[in-house]
């Protein structure tokens, strides 16, 4: 559910009470252990955490206007959802086994339906291990390596010259006609 908000605190009054409870709790965790520089508001219709354009002035690629993501806090349809890039974060997988508690899991959505399901402390050291800056070079990092130029020298090297038997099978199928 896309909330049409435009402030966290119309957000979470718009909210049902029992997710308006975990939602705060998770946001207080994220406050909590946040870089200084990043600046939580709402954005594509859930609580998001971003690097302002003071900060990285070209903004998010794919729309320049809004300012990087960080992270995000949303309540769906069916689960909550808590979008982390755990990448900085060796060992994270382990660390949540650890904790006994399932793991719903996508690339960087962490799904969940009761509070009790989330390690707050390890979500605390993910956020508060990750800085600002830090967010910002694995960012640079990623963009340049998924760049054209770099997506069309990497498909030339994967390009393979084809095999005597597909040789053969194109020229019999040219001979049938």
């Amino acid at each position: 559910m896309q909330s049409k908000a435009t402030t966290v605190k119309q957000y979470l009054a718009e909210m049902p009470e029992d997710r308006r409870v975990i939602i705060e709790a998770v946001r207080k965790v994220i406050l909590k252990n946040l870089d200084k520089d990043i600046e939580e508001g709402m954005s594509y219709g859930m609580i998001c955490y971003v690097i302002p354009h003071s900060l990285y002035p070209a903004g998010y690629h794919c729309d320049p206007r809004q300012a990087l993501p960080y992270a995000a806090l949303a309540s769906q349809k069916q689960y909550m959802s808590l979008y982390l890039d755990t990448s900085h974060f060796t060992g994270f997988r382990e660390e949540w086994a650890k904790s006994g508690k399932k793991l719903d899991m996508g690339k960087v959505c962490i799904r969940f339906k009761k509070l009790d399901d989330l390690p707050l402390d390890l979500i605390g050291r993910v956020v508060k291990g990750v800085s600002a800056q830090d967010a910002i070079a694995s960012y640079d990092a990623g963009r340049a390596a998924h760049s054209p130029r770099k997506r069309a020298s990497k498909a030339a090297a994967q390009k393979k010259t084809p095999t005597r038997k597909k040789i053969a099978k194109k020229a019999t199928k040219k001979a049938a006609c």
